[in-house]
Parts: C-alpha cells; sequence; structure tokens
C-alpha cells in the first residue's frame, strides 16, 4: 500500500438587547242604595212566582251546574333533588400544548492529544553530526509550541503554517527559528519523515540550520493521518 506524505519549511522569522315595571289588571265595584217605591211588593211577589214556576218547569233550572272540567295540565317533571346540590360544570378540555423537543446539544470538537517524543531529535542530530555540526538541546518550550501545531493540523486536516516561528522566538532561547511540517498517511514513522526533510532543500537548511534548540510533536487525526510539528531555535 502506497503512503501518502507531505511536508513544508518555514525560516527563520522576527518577533512579533328599571326598575322593573309590573303590570296588573281587575274590577273592581259595588252596587248600593235601597228600594223604596209603593209597588215593591206586588213586584216582589209577582218575581218570586215567576221564579218558582221557571224552577217546577224546569228542576236543574236552579240547580248548581257543575263546574267545567277543570284544564288538564301534564304533570311538573320530576327532579332528583340531589342532582341539584351541586352545579354542573361543563368540562373543558385543556389546549393541547406542543411536547417540547430538545434541541440536539452539540458536542464539542474532539482535539487530538499531541505526542511529544525526541526521536526526531535523534535523527536531527545524526544528520548535524555527518555535517560536522553540533547537536541540538531539547526544548520543552519549543515541544509544546510544537506540540499545538501538530495538533492543529490534525484537527484541520492539512498542513500550514501560522505564528508557529513567531511563538518560537517566545522561549527567549535565541533571536533566530525555524519550523518543519509534514505529514504521513500511515501513521508516524519518525525515520520516513525525516529522510522526506533531509531530502528537501528548504527543510534540509533547518535541520543544518544555525540553531542550538529543538522541539517536535505529532498528533494522529481521526482519520489515521500522522502529522508533526519540528520547532528550531
Amino acid at each position: 500500500m502506497k503512503q501518502s506524505s507531505a511536508i513544508e519549511a518555514r525560516g527563520v522569522a522576527p518577533h512579533p438587547s328599571g326598575k322593573s315595571q309590573g303590570l296588573t289588571s281587575g274590577a273592581h265595584g259595588m252596587v248600593s242604595g235601597s228600594l223604596r217605591q209603593p209597588g215593591f211588593l206586588v213586584g216582589l211577589t209577582f218575581l218570586v212566582v215567576l221564579v218558582g214556576s221557571v224552577l217546577w218547569s224546569n228542576p236543574l233550572a236552579g240547580a248548581a251546574r257543575p263546574a267545567p272540567d277543570a284544564v288538564q295540565r301534564p304533570p311538573l317533571p320530576k327532579h332528583d333533588w340531589r342532582n341539584l346540590d351541586t352545579p354542573v360544570t361543563p368540562s373543558v378540555r385543556p389546549a393541547s400544548t406542543p411536547s417540547a423537543t430538545t434541541a440536539p446539544v452539540a458536542q464539542p470538537k474532539a482535539w487530538p492529544a499531541p505526542i511529544i517524543s525526541s526521536t526526531q531529535q535523534s535523527l536531527i542530530n545524526q544528520d548535524r553530526a555527518r555535517a560536522g555540526l553540533p547537536p541540538l538541546t531539547w526544548s520543552p518550550c519549543l515541544a509544546a509550541i510544537a506540540g499545538q501545531n501538530a495538533v492543529r493540523m490534525a484537527a484541520q486536516g492539512y498542513i500550514s503554517h501560522t505564528n508557529g516561528v513567531n511563538l518560537d522566538l517566545g522561549c527567549h532561547l535565541s533571536s533566530r527559528s525555524g519550523e518543519n511540517i509534514g505529514y504521513l498517511s500511515g501513521g508516524i514513522n519518525d525515520v520516513t519523515i525525516n529522510n522526506l526533510f533531509m531530502n528537501s532543500p528548504e527543510h534540509r537548511a533547518n535541520i543544518l540550520g544555525p540553531f542550538h534548540y529543538v522541539g517536535t510533536a505529532w498528533a494522529v487525526a481521526p482519520s489515521g493521518y500522522a502529522y508533526i510539528a519540528v520547532e528550531f531555535s
């Protein structure tokens, strides 16, 4: 299986919100007065005889007539008074409340952990020794910067220079700084990446440059690609 790789080098840089109304009706009256006329007794006797003859001929005429049949009214409905103790309240269906939807929680982006290793330092010093140059001393400050850059590249998925060389100067080791970066698709392999560096004039110039300190780190992306940063000062 063929492995892909890429490297880049960067040289020395300077430090930088109503009354209601009712109506009634009725008949009221009174008869008063006295009869004092002379023919009063004769007329009264005649009147009695006439009435008696009428009663004799029609016995029912003076009898009390039966009262007309009472108006038949429908019986009043029976109520179960027990049911009147408590008023009936119409049932009200509560308005439906839309169920609350839980918004998906954004998961924080997982950053790979840096792998601080001095293996690359050893290979660089071997290259320098072959060129008759003094070895580079390991710098924890440069290694921390290398770790930040390796993690950044692994997270973004490609190699790039940002402010590595300026951060290197912040370690106050010297007035010079340099940086080599690269990646391998097959994972961490210090020997392979060192060979790639040494076969590139720009990267070789940093490895054999006028530096005194070095720090290196790897970071592996979820894809399996391994990214390396080498900081010089």
